[in-house]
């Protein structure tokens, strides 16, 4: 991996030189892509590893409208809309009319219901994966999780930044 060029005396400072999400962000991206390799070896193919908690979920509780499968996996209507539109340009699900002439409810497709097996197979062996490889690190990931949303319990990741702007004559 490379860093990106300095500035050079003519250019302004670019602060994404310095990041602390950028490892976090590029470690998931990799994990991600050795799942999707998964997928392709087993010729799913169009399947994001970020579909399959609501593929999983609409085939354990049915067909949902965006609002409750939104719930079910602790999104945003706004967020799942997106991603249902997504999956559903990929062909992995389908809206019908509800029970009501306003309201639609996703649902899977042939096609997921023809992999839902082997999605589900896939999400045990990604956690059991995850759980050895806490196992081989002095501090899982889950534990960091944990104490970060402890810390952000007593001081909001909001209210963080803001103290910080509140310092930066820039935001002013």
């Amino acid at each position: 991996m490379t860093e990106d060029p300095a500035p050079g005396p003519d250019t302004a400072p670019d602060p994404t030189h310095q990041s602390r999400w950028r490892p976090l962000r590029l470690l998931q991206a990799s994990m991600d892509a050795d799942i999707a390799r998964l997928y392709a070896e087993r010729r799913i193919d169009g399947l994001k590893p970020n579909y399959v908690r609501e593929l999983l979920r609409l085939h354990a509780l049915g067909p949902m409208t965006i609002t409750e499968l939104a719930e079910s996996v602790g999104h945003t209507h706004s967020a799942l809309s997106q991603k249902v539109a997504a999956m559903r340009a990929a062909g992995w699900v389908r809206t019908v009319a509800g029970e009501d002439a306003r309201t639609k409810k996703v649902t899977l497709t042939e096609r997921a219901g023809a992999v839902v097996g082997r999605l589900a197979a896939e999400w045990r062996a990604t956690e059991a994966a995850l759980a050895e490889l806490e196992a081989e690190i002095p501090y899982p990931l889950t534990q960091v999780v944990g104490d970060i949303e402890r810390a952000l319990e007593r001081r909001s990741f909001h209210d963080r930044i803001a103290a910080k702007l509140a310092e930066d004559p820039a935001w002013e």
